[in-house]
């Protein structure tokens, strides 16, 4: 508890550290405010928000040394939006697309995002083409479920939307830094058509889920190593560098 503490007090400053540790221990609201950041938290009470929460604002998951300005972002599984929230309060003149399929989770990934207008967010799924997807496990918490490919007039269905699609879509030559934490999705979106955004992409940083799908890393990694990519660990995710593009 006192270490989690000390974390806060380096991340937020001691004044905005004792508030969120009475907002968070004693009187737990679900919005937290500190000084540091232009708009609330809004994380819902008992859910792995606040482990979210924890992981990129404490663990500091994202404080990653990009040697390249990053201004076109791509927060693939955004969650809740905090991930975009701390690139956009770290790389000011960023533009972020934030992707999020699930509604619930969009619904607060709006309101975190507010007071943030360079983060663009997208109801959407990630997948290797423009598609529509289905949840096909929902999980036991709120940062964890699966999808899978499936007809426009399928019950609950998703619309899914490409990399090479949001690129065109924003007019960028290129991606600075693409974030992607999407339950094993992962595998499709390396599997194919990756052709012409991998090579115009400058960093990755992902977390895979082989525990989820079988066979996300292999993917990944074959995809990855047609080109002249670099990689290091950072907290639970694999950072690459595309060693051409510095």
């Amino acid at each position: 508890m006192a270490s989690r503490f000390k974390k806060m007090v380096k991340a937020f400053g001691l004044i905005d550290a004792i508030k969120l540790y009475i907002k968070v221990k004693i009187k737990p609201s679900g919005v937290l405010n500190t000084s540091k950041y232009k708009g609330p938290f809004y994380l819902r009470p008992h859910t792995t928000d606040y482990f979210t929460f924890d992981q990129v604002f404490l663990r500091n998951q994202y404080d990653i040394h990009f040697p390249f300005e990053i201004k076109n972002i791509i927060d693939a599984g955004a969650n809740i939006g905090l991930a975009s929230v701390y690139f956009s309060q770290r790389f000011v003149n960023s533009s972020i697309v934030a992707i999020e399929p699930s509604e619930e989770n969009f619904a607060i990934l709006s309101k975190n995002i507010a007071s943030y207008p360079n983060v663009k967010p997208l109801l959407k799924g990630l997948w290797n083409k423009d598609v529509h997807l289905t949840i096909i496990d929902s999980g036991a918490i709120e940062n964890s479920f699966m999808v899978q490919e499936t007809v426009p007039d399928h019950p609950n269905s998703i619309s899914a939307i490409s990399i090479a699609t949001i690129m065109q879509e924003q007019e960028w030559e290129h991606i600075d830094l693409l974030k992607i934490d999407i339950e094993g999705a992962e595998k499709e979106v390396f599997e194919s058509n990756y052709d012409y955004w991998l090579p115009l992409t400058k960093s990755i940083v992902i977390e895979l889920h082989d525990q989820m799908k079988k066979g996300c890393s292999k993917s990944v990694f074959a995809a990855i190593s047609k080109y002249n990519f670099s990689f290091s660990f950072s907290d639970e995710n694999l950072v690459f560098i595309n060693d051409d593009l510095i």
